[in-house]
């Protein structure tokens, strides 16, 4: 089974959370709790760029919402959003919100995917 990259925002499913996260966005943005979001989503989907560049990794991808992640793999004392690695059995932290948050644009938050890839391929991880 080929591992796989678990995205994971800081923010619950459903229809109503999303209509909230987006005006949240539009009216309060430096104050949205998730940046993952904010970096590959408009108020109107994922954008283009980072839509291409998920299409392009040579890994399985999932996203979820947090409410999925506790759901699916009964997670939830983990600091959102989060990019998790899935080899196996239970998903482990792979990129922590820290380090996300730090990201101002989706060329760094693209950077520090690709650099933990080659690491993590590479056998160093």
């Amino acid at each position: 089974m080929m591992p796989s990259l678990i995205f994971v925002y800081n923010a619950n499913s459903g229809l109503f959370n999303v209509l909230t996260d987006v005006a949240h966005k539009i009216f309060s943005p430096a104050t949205y709790a998730c940046n993952l979001c904010a970096l590959t989503h408009t108020n109107f989907g994922m954008r283009q760029e980072w839509k291409r560049f998920i299409e392009s990794l040579d890994q399985e991808v999932q996203f979820l919402h947090s409410d999925e992640l506790k759901e699916k793999y009964g997670i939830d004392a983990v600091a959102l959003p989060a990019v998790l690695w899935k080899e196996g059995g239970k998903p482990e932290v792979w990129i922590e919100a820290g380090e996300i948050n730090s990201c101002r644009t989706i060329a760094e938050l693209k950077e520090l995917i690709l650099k933990r890839l080659s690491v993590r391929i590479g056998g160093d991880a």
